[in-house]
């Protein structure tokens, strides 16, 4: 059976409140990777406050880390905030805006359809 697709998080939305084992896509700029712990640091500016995800490396490895280029993550939310990739992907050149557009026209779609069912069951 093939592991759930993912369901996009905001870098800025991704905390405690994921429930743990959830399978979830990211993004952002890598800022930091040590290869000892396996650990790499993505983050993302959102309004005035700047955002860090902590995603475990250990089964994408080996990978080439270029920090500071903007990456995608697929993976399972784990306690401590921390997400266990499973897909990490360097999209340098991507439209950052644009992306962010089609994450919420996707959800809107999502909760539309979520609605239409709702009502067709009644």
């Amino acid at each position: 059976m093939l592991p759930n697709a993912g369901v996009y998080y905001f870098p800025w939305e991704i905390n405690s409140s994921v429930p743990e084992g959830e399978a979830l896509r990211t993004f952002g700029r890598l800022s930091c990777y040590d290869l000892a712990r396996s650990e790499a640091i993505l983050s993302a500016q959102h309004s005035e406050a700047q955002h860090r995800v902590r995603v475990d490396t250990r089964l994408v490895e080996p990978f080439e880390a270029q920090l500071g280029s903007l990456y995608m993550v697929l993976g399972e939310a784990e306690h401590r905030e921390v997400i266990k990739a499973r897909i990490l992907t360097c999209v340098e050149g991507m439209n950052v805006p644009l992306l962010e557009q089609a994450i919420q026209e996707q959800r809107k779609y999502f909760s539309e359809r979520q609605q239409r069912m709702g009502t067709d069951t009644s």
